[in-house]
């Protein structure tokens, strides 16, 4: 069971009922695009052997057994998440991969009862921005780590610095209406572009030592596809993903071919090759 009314109901019912499902079905595509910027925020937290993990918003669960490794069979890893078809998915790469070390609870971060200073490390990739109080969620965040646990996690810059995102949404915007812009500060994938407000929230929860550091390079669309099998995966991500939702085939095929035409000269080596930026956030629970 998990929360499901109060102030995420909506983030829950969306997670649950329209992304969850696309997620799972994705999944491992996303992850393969989006792994190497997991690993080096894990880098930056310093995960060792034996310690325990909470990994909020760990989705299908990648992160988890990524986490799993790094501390071993004495460690422990217990993976949060609101979506139930992302955790069913999560249970079963578990399963297949026979660690011990990892449990999953499907709960709202926001407001569950965690067991008190149970973690040395809070872990998320790309999984905090979507809270309707950040500030009361990292509040009860912080009750699950132990005196002088750590708080890492890596989220999206704003979409102008991500054009592997804007350069689909534009293509589509030629053709179809997009959704308008939500707040800035709304939940969504760049909820938390702004890194000052990032760390005043963090803050505000009573963290200490807050940091915020620009993570920035190139990113790998599809690596190993045709340009027109990743066309087809990033309409279904993003702004692009929601415009076309239900939109007929003359509109799809022609936000096609803008997006082709787009994303050709981004096309090396098979794989869109785009920049990114991202922060990674680091705090303490130290007074």
């Amino acid at each position: 069971m998990t929360e499901s009314s109060g102030t995420n109901a909506e983030q829950i019912a969306y997670w649950n009922e329209v992304s969850g499902p696309k997620w799972v079905s994705l999944t491992d595509r996303i992850n393969d695009q989006i792994e190497p910027l997991g690993r080096a925020a894990m880098d930056r937290a310093s995960v060792a052997s034996g310690e325990s993990v909470l990994d909020v918003g760990c989705g299908c669960g990648q992160t988890s057994l990524a986490l799993a490794e790094r501390v071993g069979e004495g460690g422990r890893v217990l993976g949060v998440d609101i979506s139930e078809p992302m955790l069913v998915d999560a249970h079963a790469r578990v399963e297949r991969a026979g660690v011990g070390q990892v449990e999953y609870v499907r709960a709202d971060g926001q407001v569950h009862d965690f067991e008190s200073a149970a973690f040395d490390l809070l872990f998320s990739r790309f999984g905090v921005m979507f809270f309707e109080d950040p500030r009361a969620a990292f509040a009860n965040l912080r009750g699950a780590l132990r005196p002088a646990g750590r708080l890492t996690f890596i989220c999206w810059q704003a979409i102008t610095k991500n054009p592997w995102m804007l350069i689909p949404a534009a293509a589509t915007a030629q053709h179809v209406e997009l959704p308008a812009p939500a707040e800035s500060t709304a939940p969504g994938p760049f909820a938390f572009a702004d890194a000052d407000r990032v760390v005043d929230i963090l803050e505000s929860a009573g963290f200490s030592d807050v940091r915020a550091e620009a993570h920035e390079g190139r990113l790998s669309v599809g690596k190993g596809l045709p340009l027109a099998e990743i066309v087809s995966f990033l309409q279904q991500m993003g702004p692009a993903g929601a415009a076309l939702r239900e939109a007929d085939a003359s509109v799809i095929e022609a936000v096609t071919k803008s997006m082709h035409e787009a994303l050709s000269p981004h096309y090396e080596d098979g794989a869109v090759v785009m920049d990114f930026g991202a922060w990674i956030l680091t705090a303490s629970n130290t007074a």
